[in-house]
């Protein structure tokens, strides 16, 4: 199993969801989260920005299907354009329901 993460524009959430859902992965976390990338913000007339408003959608999935969520979440999210985030992926070592108590997704 793996943990998923992306880091993404927020005005382009909805259609990744959307893209995400189409492909069979429903379960997910959304949250919205503040950061910056190598650019340190942006910057807009005199006024700097360091920290942008982004979203973050974590999965965790059977590694089979990493490469087919990561796809799905690149060909959907990708504007071309600096700052259209990063997706992060971490192994998971046991997962628990909490309800049952049951092991594994």
């Amino acid at each position: 199993m793996e943990m998923v993460r992306a880091i993404l524009r927020p005005n382009g959430i909805e259609r990744v969801v959307c893209a995400l859902e189409e492909a069979g992965f429903v379960s997910m976390t959304k949250m919205s989260v503040y950061g910056r990338g190598k650019q340190k913000g942006i910057k807009v007339g005199d006024i700097q920005y360091d920290e942008l408003p982004k979203t973050m959608l974590m999965f965790v999935v059977n590694g089979r299907d990493t490469q087919r969520l990561i796809d799905t979440i690149v060909k959907t999210a990708n504007t071309g354009n600096f700052g259209d985030g990063k997706i992060f992926i971490s192994p998971v070592d046991a997962v628990y329901t909490i309800r049952t108590g049951e092991s594994g997704l």
